[in-house]
């Protein structure tokens, strides 16, 4: 076992052979959007982001579902199952089966399983100091879907947070592969902070995230000042907030996007100081155009997020 239950990572590593281990991980959630064929392409990217912020490449899957058969046509089932089937195919993974229970509310996901090298597995306490913070996708799906659900987003608003929790994590991956990357891990539900707080607990380090230049939908801002902000926002800020420290400069409605959970969120890459502008550049080159460097590991204070 080279990752298990002893740390709270982003998949679990077995390995294999010298040169295969097998990542695994398992992502399930109800429905994000109204459209059946879109939830199962953004369930599908969700589950398979895991794999690649370990750095690998997901190879097989299964579906897992939970319907409402009594409640619900098959015909929307049929739409989630393609949906997360073409998601797949793009992905190049294989299904290979699944399993299906009745149950009142819809659910949908996938059991993945991936390879990698057992020298190159990316985890999340890998940071060192002075590495650089690149987010490859904007923050904010978690508001914007709490608008969704509350009719004040416009079609083009949805058109573009579906397309956006849609877009498989593979391109980004591809790129951080070619790079000295020290850890990795993708952005969820515990939100931006959430999850820069897994990566620092017990390691001694702290890191300064930069306000100005984190990447946010537009969109988001808009909706966190009519007050459509998530439960689980407030539950990640009272869970973290210890370890967070705002300036005074950084408005509340910045601070609630960034503890805003997300879905199919984009990949957090630590890297050195040396590589992050290249790194930076070939993600934008790959088409990834939000990609931002958002702040950097610093020694003190130590395992505190400094917000600025």
């Amino acid at each position: 076992m080279i990752v298990g239950l002893e740390r709270a990572d982003d998949a679990g590593v077995y390995k294999v052979t010298d040169d295969i281990a097998l990542i695994q991980t398992v992502d399930f959630f109800t429905p994000v959007v109204d459209d059946p064929y879109w939830f199962g392409q953004i369930a599908a990217a969700n589950a398979l982001s895991d794999v690649y912020a370990m750095g690998g490449v997901p190879k097989t899957a299964m579906n897992l579902v939970a319907f409402p058969l009594r409640d619900m046509d098959m015909a929307v089932l049929r739409q989630i199952i393609q949906g997360g089937l073409d998601k797949m195919r793009e992905a190049g993974v294989v299904l290979i089966g699944g399993h299906s229970v009745q149950d009142s509310e819809l659910k949908y996901g996938l059991s993945v399983t991936g390879f990698i090298h057992p020298d190159r597995v990316l985890t999340k306490k890998g940071l060192r100091e002075g590495d650089r913070l690149i987010l490859t996708k904007p923050l904010g799906t978690g508001i914007i879907n709490t608008a969704i659900k509350g009719g004040f987003a416009s079609e083009d608003v949805i058109d573009a947070v579906t397309r956006l929790m849609a877009t498989l994590n593979r391109d980004a991956a591809d790129v951080m592969s070619r790079y000295p990357v020290h850890a990795c891990t993708d952005i969820t539900g515990f939100g931006l902070i959430g999850h820069l707080a897994e990566m620092i607990v017990g390691t001694g380090i702290g890191i300064r995230l930069s306000s100005k230049t984190i990447p946010i939908m537009p969109e988001a801002l808009k909706y966190a000042g009519m007050g459509l902000v998530p439960g689980g926002a407030y539950k990640n800020r009272e869970f973290r907030n210890s370890m967070t420290e705002f300036a005074s400069s950084v408005d509340r409605l910045t601070q609630d996007i960034l503890f805003d959970p997300q879905t199919s969120g984009g990949l957090l890459i630590c890297v050195d100081r040396e590589n992050a502008d290249k790194l930076l550049h070939d993600l934008k080159e790959k088409g990834i155009e939000t990609a931002a460097v958002i702040g950097e590991a610093i020694s003190e204070p130590a395992e505190k997020i400094i917000v600025e």
